[in-house]
């Protein structure tokens, strides 16, 4: 039921999404509205939104043994807690799916359809109602077999980025399942030399470079569509040719390749690995961003900026004067100098270009 904002109270549930007249999004589906929250939809100036009107389900009554009496159960919800349980739940089962996928190429020479789709489908129907991806992917980012769960970090970005992007849930599910299987040609190269703890010799990363190869052989062997060999083959390219292992250059990459190429590059930057702290995300955006006039397609990396970027709404930053506050609204243009609110004082951080931004806390 949709009312105007004068009319909302603390504690109403949104029905629906609520994005702003730049067309970024302001507070999600289903968040039960506090205070910071009604104000933030009043700053973004939305006149009315969708209050979500449900009736109580009828409470389950169960008999006490101990003393003999009836007692009612309030209905439950799923809280943010339960469903990040849930999400870490079927991402490990993700994860020990692409392990067994990487076992049965080095073993068999090719990889088994009913292996992928029994990893990724439960993967993607899980993602598809997340609306936080910054906290999602935080929360299940850790330092442990980083290319089992590279993978399927990409497999998760790259669903994300082609969605953003207005295409269809089939594409977006091709456009997943590539990168789920990007990296698929390291299956075959020296286990020593993919777990090495510390950073390669140029040998050493000469050999990894060929799992580029080796990933488009297994997959065309394994009868997986021709966009997913090439995103395989290709990811590693770049727009300006200093990209591998044929230096192609911009219209010559497979558009899912440039795809899985950022949804690549954004995951290895946010990851821990033994030679590698975990880079602060603001950095890592604005690195993505760089990137983006060069090396990758700048159309694919502002349209996943831009969606990246709204989940920092709500959230603290800290300023290099060491000054906290929280973000209440991005910048449709500069994504990286929000409005912030310190203690009851506004500022737009895109007009106080002095003031630099140390951290954002998620």
């Amino acid at each position: 039921m949709r009312i105007p904002i004068n009319r909302i109270k603390i504690g109403d549930r949104l029905g629906s999404d609520i994005f702003n007249h730049s067309g970024l999004l302001v507070l999600s589906a289903s968040t039960v509205l506090s205070e910071d929250d009604i104000f933030k939809l009043s700053l973004h100036r939305i006149e009315e939104v969708d209050i979500k009107t449900e009736e109580a389900p009828p409470a389950i009554v169960e008999e006490d043994a101990g003393e003999g009496r009836r007692k009612e159960n309030p209905p439950s919800s799923l809280s943010a807690d339960r469903y990040k349980l849930m999400a870490q739940a079927v991402y490990e089962e993700a994860v020990s799916g692409i392990q067994d996928l990487f076992e049965h190429a080095a073993k068999e020479g090719y990889v088994s359809l009913e292996q992928i789709d029994e990893g990724f489908d439960p993967l993607v129907e899980q993602v598809q109602e997340e609306k936080d991806v910054v906290s999602l992917l935080l929360v299940l980012n850790n330092k442990d077999d980083y290319t089992y769960q590279h993978s399927v970090q990409v497999g998760m970005i790259s669903y994300y980025i082609a969605k953003w992007m207005g295409q269809s849930e089939d594409e977006a599910k091709l456009a997943g399942k590539a990168g789920y299987l990007h990296d698929i040609g390291k299956s075959v190269a020296d286990p020593k030399i993919l777990t090495k703890p510390g950073r390669l010799s140029k040998e050493e990363f000469d050999h990894i470079k060929k799992h580029t190869v080796h990933g488009y052989d297994l997959l065309k062997k394994s009868g997986l569509p021709e966009s997913i060999c090439l995103a395989a083959l290709q990811h590693h390219e770049r727009m300006d040719g200093s990209g591998y292992p044929l230096g192609l250059k911009d219209k010559d990459i497979h558009p899912l390749a440039k795809i899985i190429a950022v949804a690549d590059v954004y995951s290895a930057m946010i990851s821990t690995r033994v030679y590698q702290k975990k880079r602060d995300l603001l950095s890592v955006l604005r690195e993505i961003h760089r990137c983006s006039f060069g090396e990758l397609e700048p159309h694919i990396t502002h349209a996943f900026i831009k969606h990246m970027v709204p989940n920092f709404i709500g959230k603290q930053l800290q300023l290099s004067t060491g000054e906290v506050g929280k973000i209440v609204m991005t910048h449709p243009t500069d994504f990286f100098r929000p409005l912030v609110n310190f203690d009851g004082v506004f500022i737009d951080l895109s007009q106080r270009q002095e003031l630099g931004v140390e951290h954002i806390f998620v």
